[in-house]
């Protein structure tokens, strides 16, 4: 063995074999690595007679009004920061012009609101799917006429 070392049959720490220090330890790192949490199993009542309470957060709603209360907390959330903005520069400044800050920090909000009415008025072009159980010929032409009430359609069956 290593001479630093006892032996095997010396004592080791408080009075222990070196054979029972090691069953001393096995047996710490067993506890070590054993569950700490208890499930209780007993089937809960379905109901019962205590009313129900508020949870703490936001109320429940449906999935529409959550979207919609999000971006609520947002626009206002964004708003109250280009107005802090401003105003810390106006402050700071001493001098800045509140019809040039309010154009500066206004028209990303005007570019924002011409671009979502840009989107919402943007449509997909439609899938056209024809089906047809004989020779057909059909000869289709795109006019572009403004402010016109006819159109004329060519199909020869």
């Amino acid at each position: 063995m290593y001479p630093e070392h006892p032996g095997h049959g010396a004592t080791v720490g408080a009075g222990l074999s070196e054979a029972q220090a090691e069953t001393e330890a096995r047996r710490i790192i067993t506890d070590a690595y054993r569950p700490t949490a208890y499930r209780d199993d007993t089937p809960v009542p379905a109901h019962g007679d205590t009313p129900p309470v508020p949870q703490p957060g936001r109320p429940p709603m449906s999935q529409g009004a959550t979207d919609a209360s999000v971006l609520m907390l947002t626009g206002g959330l964004t708003t109250t920061m280009v107005g802090g903005t401003a105003a810390v520069l106006m402050y700071t400044s001493q001098f800045a012009d509140p019809i040039v800050c309010a154009l500066v920090f206004g028209a990303p909000t005007a570019l924002v609101l011409a671009l979502a009415r840009l989107a919402r008025r943007a449509t997909p072009a439609p899938d056209v799917h024809h089906h047809y159980s004989g020779p057909v010929h059909q000869e289709q032409r795109n006019t572009h006429i403004r402010k016109s009430i006819f159109k004329r359609n060519h199909f020869h069956g």
